[in-house]
């Protein structure tokens, strides 16, 4: 199962991003040495579990405020957007049979507040000299960038590691399917990098938000990676697929394991491909994803006219013409194409009669 970071986590983190003012003011905290619990919004669900300390008027909130409220032992409420400073030095006082498997009295607090009120706290270990954010979906360690990069690094050598391989796959398969030789067990091992790459690229995604500006760079290499990969995934199962499994894609191997997705017949049985080593007879709309400016119309006007890819390739250009919104100039630029395919793959082109 794919077990992405919470959106709700992702939201608080990048407003917790390094050099945003909110994350230096806990940086702050962290080399003061002193400890720290902050909630990130307010409101009356919120105030019904403060007691003591006091309430600020019209106090906008920066860096060192909060830093210098922090050395009071009681915890700090910022508005939802934590432009003001709300409450200071209150004494928290969630449900206390919500279960928590915290052991830090801060961390604990911090917990139950985030799942009994649904506002994301952060927690600074005073001992430890970490801080932590708790939001009604899970937790998460604020790392410093230094440690996240080289973490950020590796991953994207083996997203590029795939991507590379990914492209060398549908290669094959392109040979494979202008020899008439494709089988259902190269267009599923096609499906299957096509989902490692996006839950790869995902995780790169979770990780740059850690780094702040500084994963600006890596997010744009991470999607020039990922360009083309589920287009081309879709363009296989509707390639591959009966009718009754053409409309799946990616988004239904979601809850697979990474075991799973790696166990070809399982991925196989999900797009009803039964025999892996079985002659595979393809539509043709991936081959015709190849030829510039075609209309979606077009592509499907000529799949349903010659039904597979072979019937496709074999066709003359007067028999391509002669589907409706083809024409005698995309007829050749079509069979041009088709010659240049086969003769990529080794085979002889003959003579083809009208």
């Amino acid at each position: 199962m794919v077990t992405h970071m919470p959106s709700s986590l992702l939201q608080v983190l990048r407003r917790l991003a390094p050099g945003t003012e909110l994350r230096n003011a806990i940086e702050r905290i962290i080399q003061h040495g002193s400890g720290a619990l902050i909630v990130l919004g307010g409101g009356s669900t919120v105030d019904d579990l403060c007691t003591g300390g006091f309430v600020l008027q019209n106090t906008e909130f920066s860096e060192q405020r909060l830093a210098e409220l922090a050395k009071m032992d009681g915890a700090i409420v910022l508005d939802d957007n934590a432009e003001r400073i709300l409450r200071a030095n209150v004494h928290l006082i969630p449900d206390s049979t919500i279960p928590t498997r915290e052991t830090g009295t801060r961390h604990r607090t911090a917990e139950r507040m985030a799942i009994q009120t649904g506002k994301p706290l952060v927690s600074v270990s005073e001992g430890r000299k970490i801080a932590v954010v708790f939001t009604d979906e899970g937790r998460h360690e604020l790392e410093s960038p230094v440690t996240v990069l080289p973490r950020a690094n590796q991953l994207m050598q083996t997203l590029d590691r795939f991507r590379r391989r990914f492209d060398l796959a549908e290669d094959y398969l392109t040979r494979q399917e202008v020899e008439g030789a494709a089988t259902y067990r190269a267009a599923t091992a096609l499906i299957q990098r096509a989902e490692i790459i996006h839950r790869l690229s995902s995780e790169v995604d979770d990780l740059t938000v850690a780094l702040g500006e500084d994963g600006t760079l890596i997010q744009f290499q991470s999607a020039d990676l990922l360009q083309g990969v589920a287009a081309t995934a879709d363009l296989i199962i509707s390639d591959y697929a009966s009718k009754r499994y053409r409309k799946r894609s990616l988004d239904d191997l979601a809850d697979l394991s990474i075991t799973e997705v790696h166990d070809a017949e399982r991925v196989a049985a999900i797009f009803g491909f039964k025999d892996l080593d079985a002659e595979a007879r393809p539509s043709g709309y991936r081959i015709l994803e190849g030829i510039p400016a075609l209309p979606a119309s077009v592509k499907e006007g000529v799949v349903g006219r010659f039904k597979t890819l072979a019937r496709m390739l074999a066709a003359s250009a007067e028999q391509l013409a002669s589907v409706e919104g083809v024409g005698r100039a995309r007829a050749g630029q079509m069979r041009t194409y088709f010659d240049q395919l086969q003769q990529e793959a080794g085979m002889v082109v003959g003579s083809r009669n009208g």
